[in-house]
This record gives C-alpha cells, sequence and structure tokens, in this order.
C-alpha cells in the first residue's frame, strides 16, 4: 500500500506539473482567442493523457509482476490458489481498502500502540507449510516401501529362475539315464543278432561238412529264429513297461509338479513385476 501510494503521489504531482507549465508558459496575456484557448487545451490533453496511461500501464505491470512472484511461491510449495475477478469491482471491499489505507496513514504518523498493531499472518515458511511437508514425507516413505518390496519381489522372481534351472538341468540328467537304459537294450539286441549270425554261418559249415544232420540243424535254426522273436518282442515288452514305470516313479511326477508350479510362479510374478515397471 506504502508502495502504490508513493507512486500515485508521485504521479499527481507530474499532473499538477502538466497545469502549473501551462500556467507559467502560456498564460501570461490577459486575453486569449478561443483557438488559443482550444490549442493550449488539446496540448494540456495530451501531456495529461500521456501521464495518466503511462501510470495504468505502470500499475498493471507492476501488478503482473507481483501475482507473478505469489504464483512461483504457491507452485514451489504446491499450493492451489483460486481468485473471483467479479471482486475486483465490489465497491464494499474497494472502500474498506480504502479505509485501511487512511487507517495505515494515520497510524504511520502516531506511535503504535496495542490497539493500532493487528496480527499478520505467519510466513509460510515458519509454520504454514508443515501439513504440505508431512504429505511429502509420506509420499517419500510411501515411495521407499514400494522400492523394497519391488527388490523383493525381484529377489523372489531371481530364485524362482534359479530353481527352474536347476529342475530342468536335473531332467536332462533323468532323460540320459533312460537314453543310457535304452542303448543297453539296442546292444542286447544287436548281441542276439550276431549270435543269430553265428549260429546261421555255423549251420551253413555244418550243411557243407555232412548232409546227414542238415534236418537237425535247419530244426535248430528255426527254434533259434523263433527264440529270437521272443527275445526281441520280450525286449520290447520290456523297453515300455521300463519307460511307463520310470513316468509312473514318483521322482517324475514329483519333478513334473515342480516344474508345472514354478512355471505358473514365474508368470504370476512377471505379471506383478509389469505393473510396477514405468511406461516408455
Amino acid at each position: 500500500m506504502r508502495f502504490a501510494r508513493s507512486k500515485r503521489g508521485l504521479r499527481l504531482k507530474t499532473v499538477d506539473s502538466c497545469f502549473q507549465d501551462l500556467k507559467d508558459s502560456r498564460l501570461v496575456e490577459e486575453t486569449f482567442t478561443i483557438d488559443e484557448v482550444i490549442e493550449m487545451l488539446d496540448g494540456l490533453q495530451t501531456v495529461v493523457h500521456s501521464e495518466v496511461e503511462s501510470e495504468l500501464i505502470n500499475t498493471a505491470y507492476t501488478n503482473v509482476l507481483l501475482l507473478r512472484q505469489l504464483f512461483s511461491q504457491a507452485e514451489k510449495w504446491y499450493l492451489k490458489l483460486q481468485t473471483d475477478i467479479s471482486e475486483l469491482e465490489n465497491r464494499e471491499l474497494l472502500e474498506q481498502v480504502a479505509e485501511f489505507e487512511k487507517a495505515e496513514i494515520t497510524s504511520s504518523n502516531k506511535k503504535p500502540t496495542s490497539e493500532l498493531i493487528k496480527p499478520k499472518l505467519a510466513p509460510l515458511n515458519e509454520g504454514g507449510s508443515e501439513l504440505l511437508n508431512k504429505e511429502i514425507t509420506r509420499l517419500q516413505e510411501e515411495n521407499e516401501k514400494l522400492k523394497t518390496r519391488l527388490k523383493t519381489i525381484e529377489t523372489q522372481a531371481t530364485g524362482a529362475l534359479d530353481e527352474k534351472t536347476k529342475l530342468e538341468k536335473s531332467l536332462k540328467e533323468l532323460q540320459m539315464i533312460q537314453g543310457d537304459q535304452k542303448t543297453n537294450i539296442t546292444q542286447d539286441i544287436s548281441q542276439l543278432e550276431d549270435t543269430v549270425s553265428a549260429l546261421r554261418c555255423q549251420f551253413e559249415k555244418t550243411l557243407n561238412d555232412s548232409t546227414v544232420n542238415q534236418k537237425f540243424l535247419e530244426e535248430n535254426l528255426v527254434t533259434t529264429k523263433h527264440d529270437l522273436l521272443k527275445v526281441q518282442d520280450q525286449l520290447s515288452i520290456a523297453e515300455k513297461e521300463l519307460e511307463k514305470k520310470f513316468q509312473q516313479t514318483a521322482a517324475y511326477r514329483n519333478m513334473k509338479e515342480i516344474l508345472t508350479k514354478k512355471n505358473e510362479q514365474i508368470k504370476d510374478l512377471r505379471r506383478r513385476l509389469s505393473r510396477y515397471e514405468p511406461d516408455d
């Protein structure tokens, strides 16, 4: 208020000086023509118009700078300000401001007393922002909790992936064992085939050496072939039963169930991680 009052006083003195200059420079004769009077009034109007316009512009710009400072401080402290333009034309409020200015002028010329001293609002940085600081602190704590929770979930996901890798390795080892067993069965069949081949060669040799034992050897060969077929059937049945028993073992079923559960846990952890990752 003091600043506005001092600026207004300077402008009023400038307007008064315009009139005084006109009196001192032009009103030196006793009579004037109408054209001279019009010319003097036009010149005075131009000067006064310029001074008043300059004062109004300066006042508007000063108010803009003041509001900018207030808005900057409000933005710093995350405050929301609301304005009502209609209140700027409220005559009652304007009169109250005028009375307040008069009281300020009167109180500035007198010694301050307990009756004239009015309470003032506490600055924002001396208690007015206590709630705001608490809210900022709460949000920071919540952010730290979320970060800790995210790290925990990431650790769990890493552990689940490691365990899945171990289970897959164990499954491969079991498959290798099963493959070795199949290889042994194949080797047994090969040995039997070699035996049959040897018997066939022996039969042919015996046939050439002796015609008398030909029928006996033929029967022996047929019997051996039947035995070979039976052995092959038995080996095939044994191979199927071995594979069936292996699939029915508790270790195989447990490992299969564990792998299924771990895959479901990994999918769940990935869905939970996707909730905390920021959007690109």
